[in-house]
């Protein structure tokens, strides 16, 4: 059946959608991943379609598109929402029939997918403004999976934080510990970013710390501001996301 996933950006919305397709019969299937929102209109039905040669200016071969290169696995459709009209109804109908046309082609090829789709809009506002189309709302929103954001999971932040240790220092990350004041400080501050901003955080830590102590002074500086914390003396001091190294020597640098 077709999931749709909400969650504001960040909360790791495609993760939730590489995790249905490993543990679905369609694992051995490619997942293919299309984000709505970064392509352009005039793009997009190549994208998810295909094209035939000289269907359109500057079409110089045939274009294989998403949709059927989706076939037997997963197509992950991320801001769904912000598909443009058009596209919702030719998508509504291959989902009804399972059929695609490629742009400028006449043939019709026969695709077996399943749809996952995420949004950080929230769909049946847009449906209820015209917006959206209502057929294809109740077409892709047969299981709908509400992420929570990071600062309503604040018991999570360990285990991500331990996560992104092994990530970034990989064989020495059973070395490294974040000392109970820092770990506290990362709990409390809300995390607009979500996981993503989480991840920043850590490689900026694990990659500018002194030792292998995470300590308040390591955490970046627009997070102790935003929660109220003051680090110590520390190395320079975070400014806009870089460091000011003003009368610092080259050693110290």
């Amino acid at each position: 059946v077709s999931v749709l996933v909400y969650g504001e950006s960040g909360t790791g919305k495609e993760l939730i959608a590489r995790e249905l397709h490993r543990l679905s019969g369609r694992a051995d299937a490619p997942l293919v991943a299309l984000n709505c929102a970064a392509v352009a209109e005039s793009h997009a039905e190549s994208e998810l379609f295909g094209h035939e040669k000289g269907s359109f200016t500057g079409a110089a071969s045939r274009k294989i598109g998403l949709v059927e290169m989706a076939d037997g696995g997963t197509l992950f459709l991320d801001e769904i929402g912000d598909l443009a009209p058009p596209l919702q109804a030719k998508l509504l109908r291959v989902l009804e029939t399972r059929r695609f046309r490629r742009v400028g082609g006449i043939k019709e090829f026969p695709t077996n997918f399943r749809l996952v789709s995420a949004t950080n809009r929230p769909l049946q506002k847009l449906v209820d403004a015209e917006e959206f189309r209502a057929d294809l709302f109740y077409r892709i929103n047969s299981i709908v999976l509400d992420l929570p954001p990071l600062r309503a999971r604040p018991c999570d932040i360990p285990l991500l934080v331990s996560h992104f240790l092994e990530e970034f220092r990989p064989g020495e990350s059973d070395w490294w510990t974040v000392e109970a004041e820092a770990m506290a400080l990362l709990e409390s501050y809300c995390w607009p970013g979500n996981v993503r901003e989480l991840r920043n955080a850590m490689e900026n830590m694990v990659l500018l710390a002194g030792g292998v102590m995470l300590s308040v002074d390591d955490v970046p500086e627009s997070i102790r501001a935003a929660t109220g914390a003051t680090g110590g003396e520390s190395g320079a001091v975070s400014v806009a996301g870089g460091y000011d190294l003003a009368g610092r020597s080259l050693d110290e640098v």
